[in-house]
């Protein structure tokens, strides 16, 4: 199963995704007599039923308007007891995580390994990937900024509840990360790439495909560990709440990618912190070797 989508010139170009349709181009209407009495009757009864419709829709949540930061809702994702995780273990995840080409660990300014991701708010797979990175990434250090965000609405799994990179930052002891999102939900340009990201994409990622992740450019992905559909019609609460319970669908497939994206990590900080790199689901991990 493809799990992944095109990239655009190194950018936002999308495989499996529709072209989105934008705003029809409107025609220019001529009249050249008086409004027939019935057409205006129609016309008043069509807009005051739009009118009725649209005051009985619910009104939208703020992630769906646009990202919003909620602390209570991140809290709750990034502090899933180690246990849990040590009792899903590589769950029902997908096994994408590939060894990069020989090389030097890629690091950042600080001098610590680096780690980079590619993708785009639109991007249903880019919408699962980021909860197990997050997730991963959440044992190592501390998150600020993360926002509550959806996937496109017209894509496949429309409106996959998910956070953005777009204003979040990372701090950590034992590694960096460089995030990029290149398309808003609407899939309008919002950023671009780095020339460290552009050029672990283009080496590492041939099909120019979202998402894309390089972890010291020793371990690297393209597309989601698990379909996006183990997400729909859940809310970031419901999700939560389910990564507590090891027997879950959205346990057995977040926690269990997040599981090998942790060894992945574990693998290029020296086993730092020990703590978390020493933990039965973690060791149990065979990442892939070249």
């Amino acid at each position: 199963m493809q799990v992944s989508e095109r990239a655009g010139t190194r950018r936002a170009r999308r495989a499996q995704r529709q072209p989105s349709r934008g705003p029809r181009p409107r025609g220019r209407s001529v009249w050249r007599g008086p409004l027939p009495i019935v057409a205006v009757v129609v016309a008043v009864v069509v807009v005051v039923g739009i009118f009725v419709a649209i005051s009985r829709q619910p009104a939208a949540t703020p992630a769906e308007q646009s990202p919003v930061v909620n602390s209570a809702v991140v809290s709750k994702v990034t502090s899933v007891p180690a246990s849990v995780f040590d009792q899903v273990g590589a769950g029902t995840s997908q096994d994408i995580i590939h060894p990069a080409p020989a090389g030097d660990v890629l690091k950042g300014a600080s001098g610590k390994p680096l780690a980079i991701y590619v993708g785009a708010e639109f991007c249903p797979y880019c919408a699962s990937e980021r909860w197990s990175f997050i997730l991963a990434l959440s044992r190592f250090g501390t998150w600020n900024g993360l926002a509550l965000s959806r996937s496109s609405s017209t894509d496949v799994f429309p409106n996959t509840p998910t956070f953005t990179f777009r204003n979040a930052s990372y701090a950590s002891d034992y590694l960096e990360l460089s995030a990029v999102e290149t398309s808003d939900r609407e899939g309008k340009p919002i950023a671009s790439m780095t020339p460290t990201q552009d050029k672990a994409y283009a080496r590492l990622d041939s099909g120019q495909s979202i998402p894309f992740i390089d972890v010291g450019d020793r371990f690297y992905s393209v597309g989601a560990g698990y379909a996006p559909d183990v997400l729909s019609g859940k809310s970031w609460d419901d999700i939560a709440a389910a990564l507590r319970d090891p027997s879950s669908a959205v346990a057995k497939a977040v926690l269990g990618h997040a599981n090998k994206w942790t060894a992945a990590i574990c693998a290029v900080t020296g086993g730092q912190p020990g703590d978390v790199c020493s933990g039965p689901a973690v060791k149990g991990i065979q990442l892939p070797s070249k």
